[in-house]
């Protein structure tokens, strides 16, 4: 762990851990990442230390959870359709995020195809796994 958090130093990147908020600050990294399912409001101690709490959320109970604990950046998922997965959709997307008043970020089902949407929801955060491992995010300036 602590060769990764050299690397991040050198390259300017933040680090953030998982669902462990004492390893954090034990550690001395940038932040926390509480999954949906993660409802612990301990987690709230870390503020004191100046650090950053990242969270993710799929409806409204999820987003009051994690407004309760103080979470600074949310992912809301999923946005767009994935396998099997139960669909926000961009309406619910643009709902969700005015209601949480901070920072959020577009998760699920980011593709080439849905780049335009993004771009009327106004929103400059996203994240995607496939649409960077498939190579579509190639020398694309959104």
């Amino acid at each position: 762990m602590l060769k990764l958090k050299k690397i991040c130093i050198r390259n300017r990147r933040k680090l953030f851990l998982s669902n462990n908020h004492k390893l954090v600050i034990k550690l001395n990294l940038d932040g926390v990442y509480l999954p949906s399912f993660n409802k612990d409001l301990s987690v709230i101690k870390i503020k004191q230390y100046n650090k950053i709490i990242l969270g993710s959320a799929h409806d409204l109970n999820e987003i009051n959870n994690k407004i309760k604990q103080k979470v600074d950046i949310l992912f809301l998922s999923p946005v767009f359709k994935k396998k099997n997965n139960k669909l926000l959709g961009i309406h619910k997307f643009r709902i969700y995020s005015s209601y949480f008043k901070k920072k959020t970020v577009i998760l699920g089902g980011v593709n080439k195809k849905n780049l335009r949407k993004i771009n009327i929801l106004n929103c400059n955060n996203m994240a995607s796994i496939s649409f960077i491992k498939n190579g579509q995010f190639k020398n694309r300036i959104i």
